[in-house]
């Protein structure tokens, strides 16, 4: 569910992306949407509201929602400010390349990879599948980040702004799949070993 909420700033992104040129109206108080500034931010606002309801409905932030928000104000700070575009195209890379990073450090930080110490008190799966699913996760970071900036700097900006929605759904979904698919014949045998 958490995965899902996360792509609600990115979908109001992609909406008033699409409303540049229009004007808003409140009362006497007027903005006229400026294509990807506006974007940028609304995805700020987005991101900071979803922050805020994390907090007050769990009590908590978990830390990929902070570093998210961390990300997406600095670099949508220094796009708005300067309008310049390409620091708002380049988080998405620079998020994914870290998180590819940290995942990969993780392997000799510890007994536990991240996933595994994320994951492993949800689910008992054998060391050589944690270490698998962990590099199968650092590829995925790393050809979406390098992905994103190829298409940001390849194609028009409004073409990036709907890769960006569109690959967003689609490497998450698609990671789903594979994890379960990696996973599943494990959770099997585990429920069978319990039965017994």
């Amino acid at each position: 569910m958490q995965q899902i909420l996360e792509f609600i700033p990115i979908v109001l992104f992609f909406a008033t992306y699409q409303m540049s040129g229009q004007t808003v109206s409140l009362g006497e108080w007027q903005y006229t949407l400026d294509g990807i500034f506006s974007a940028t931010l609304v995805l700020m606002l987005a991101t900071t509201l979803q922050l805020l309801l994390a907090k007050l409905t769990t009590g908590h932030i978990e830390k990929r929602l902070f570093w998210t928000w961390l990300a997406v104000v600095v670099f949508g700070t220094l796009t708005v400010s300067l309008r310049d575009q390409s620091f708002i195209q380049w988080k998405p890379t620079i998020f994914n390349w870290a998180l590819a990073l940290v995942f990969l450090a993780s392997h000799w930080v510890g007994e536990k990879n991240l996933l595994e110490r994320t994951l492993g008190a949800q689910m008992d799966l054998p060391k050589a599948l944690w270490t698998r699913l962990s590099y199968v996760w650092i590829a995925n970071f790393s050809v979406v980040g390098t992905l994103n900036i190829w298409v940001a700097k390849t194609y028009s900006e409004s073409f990036w702004v709907s890769y960006k929605l569109y690959s967003s759904l689609g490497f998450t979904l698609a990671m789903m799949v594979v994890t379960v698919v990696m996973i599943a014949p494990h959770l099997k045998e585990n429920e069978s070993s319990e039965s017994l």
